[in-house]
């Protein structure tokens, strides 16, 4: 019974794959769903299928693992889903860290802006300095843009690589003034920035202290789920109590456990969840 059951999920799990690899497929295009993710944690670089072929060869070593220690079919599987999964939340903690340190400095960068503005560079110009003197952390991008705009002499898409690049809802505000001011003219461009500059940083200081008291609930999380999983590790080594989850029964209340912790791992996260940005303008 175990044995089918497992048999199965992997059957299904290897559909499911297929169905979102085939290049055949339209559907392929929804990159959008993933692409995204891959822009937030600043790997623009790597391919949608380089991803999906990271999360198959993870579900592939995290099952051969566990099955060989734990002779045990539904629990390689199991631990292979899990391991399966985890390059997308290495990327989703990364795109959020990414995002929090970028929140720290765009008040210092648009702080630039502004002065470069009031001391009479072109927009050009005062864009391509952040490479040189913008923040540490934004200096790479900003790099990137004097290249394409170097070498293209076209603003507009140097500007939408830019904000590609960035994935970022507050470089897209201010991608879309610095358009806005290039397209129409913006005599109170440097008073828009440091208004932008200020709003920012009231934000940031705001989100700081709500995220410093809401971290607790995060790990809460992270700590429930993982226990079980690390006691069921630790069982491995005892081949006649993993025996027992062979059977038809155990199998359900395998399955049916990491049913339970997946839902109540998104539940706490969703209740303690914070407003995020979104890139309306992207």
């Amino acid at each position: 019974m175990g044995v089918t059951v497992g048999l199965l999920l992997g059957l299904g799990l290897l559909l499911v794959v297929w169905s979102i690899a085939d290049p055949r497929r339209p559907r392929l295009t929804r990159r959008p769903l993933v692409r995204p993710l891959l822009d937030r944690a600043g790997l623009s670089d790597v391919s949608v299928r380089g991803l999906l072929g990271l999360c198959t060869g993870s579900f592939l070593a995290g099952f051969l693992l566990m099955t060989v220690l734990s002779r045990v079919l539904v629990i390689g599987l199991v631990f292979g889903l899990l391991a399966g999964i985890l390059p997308i939340a290495v990327l989703r903690e990364r795109g959020r860290r990414r995002l929090r340190e970028h929140a720290e400095l765009w008040p210092d960068a648009v702080d630039n802006l502004a002065s470069a503005v009031r001391a009479g560079l072109s927009l050009p110009e005062a864009v391509m300095q952040l490479g040189e003197r913008g923040p540490e952390g934004l200096r790479p991008a900003f790099v990137r843009f004097a290249r394409d705009y170097q070498s293209t002499g076209r603003f507009e898409t140097a500007l939408d690589r830019l904000k590609n690049h960035l994935a970022d809802p507050t470089g897209d505000r201010v991608v879309e003034a610095l358009r806005l001011a290039r397209d129409v003219g913006g005599g109170d461009l440097g008073r828009m920035l440091r208004s932008l500059s200020a709003f920012l940083r009231d934000d940031l200081r705001t989100r700081n202290e709500i995220e410093s008291r809401q971290s607790w609930t995060v790990n809460a999380a992270r700590l429930a789920v993982a226990a079980p999983w690390i006691v069921l590790v630790a069982m491995s080594l005892q081949g006649d109590v993993l025996v027992r989850f062979a059977t038809g029964t155990g199998t359900v209340i395998l399955l049916g456990g990491a049913a339970v912790c997946v839902v109540a791992y998104r539940l706490m996260l969703w209740l303690g969840r914070l407003p995020g940005e979104r890139r309306v303008l992207a």
